[in-house]
């Protein structure tokens, strides 16, 4: 298994973690009084669990099976997944801390950290789809004779 596989496998796990504690923990605030910012944490549940989870697992998996560019580089440019990787985790990171401080205070200073957090999110994303394309083929049929007889 590559190693950026395995990290981006690895941080799937962790915020799956995160996420289904997280759930828990939002679900109690219904019960038992917590501070308010746990209310702001339910759509860093979301991404959390889609982006952090389900995305990146995804990314992780096919990065691996997906079939291969070329023998000289099976996996490509392997510096965009790495780029990805990281574009990808540090928007989560700033998402994480950013939807309770900008929900605590919508008009505060820190609102431009879930822009940042958006667009690094979006460029990793971008970054994955370029180069992971190459990797996506069609099966490559035997040569017959259909076309002469076309």
């Amino acid at each position: 298994m590559p190693p950026l596989t395995r990290y981006w496998i690895k941080a799937g796990f962790v915020n799956f973690a995160a996420a289904l504690l997280l759930a828990v923990i939002i679900q109690l605030s219904s019960v038992i009084p917590l501070p308010e910012f746990i209310v702001a944490m339910n759509p860093v549940y979301f991404h959390l669990f889609l982006v952090g989870w389900i995305t990146q697992i995804i990314m992780g998996v096919s990065f691996w099976m997906f079939p291969p560019v070329n023998k000289d580089r099976p996996r490509g440019l392997e510096i965009l997944g790495w780029i990805s990787f990281v574009s990808i985790n540090v928007g989560l990171i700033l998402r994480v801390v950013g939807e309770p401080v900008v929900f605590l205070d919508p008009v505060n200073e820190w609102r431009w950290l879930l822009i940042v957090s958006a667009l690094l999110q979006w460029i990793g994303g971008m970054l994955y789809v370029v180069h992971i394309w190459q990797r996506v083929k069609g099966k490559q049929l035997p040569s017959t004779n259909v076309i002469r007889v076309l």
